[in-house]
């Protein structure tokens, strides 16, 4: 069982910042992906930004360029920076993880992001 935590989300304005953060716990083997996806109301879940435990990464192209995915694997934490925000980025993002098993996906409980014109 892999259980997550999200942090850091919250209200900003348009054009500044925010760091999401999610450490993840439990049976978790030391090569796996972890991620970020978010889902605004009515719409469906997307991916975000995605990374290996060599450190391949992995962008939408609405966030390219704009948020920075980084992890830590000694805590099994994976972090995402996001700058520049826009209204648009506002949404529920999830922490992802396939805990190192292929094919098992696991999810936090969310963060919300709040971006204002």
């Amino acid at each position: 069982q892999v259980q997550l935590v999200e942090s850091g989300g919250g209200l900003v304005q348009a054009g500044g910042s925010l760091r999401l953060s999610c450490a993840a716990s439990g049976s978790i083997f030391s090569v796996n992906v972890m991620g970020w996806y978010r889902q605004a109301p009515g719409k469906q879940r997307e991916l975000v930004a995605r990374i290996s435990s060599g450190g391949n990464t992995n962008y939408a192209d609405s966030v390219k360029g704009r948020f920075t995915i980084s992890r830590d694997n000694t805590k099994n934490t994976v972090y995402l920076q996001m700058s520049s925000l826009k209204p648009e980025d506002t949404a529920v993002y999830y922490c992802h993880t396939d805990g190192g098993r292929i094919g098992r996906t696991y999810w936090g409980q969310g963060t919300q992001v709040t971006v204002s014109s």
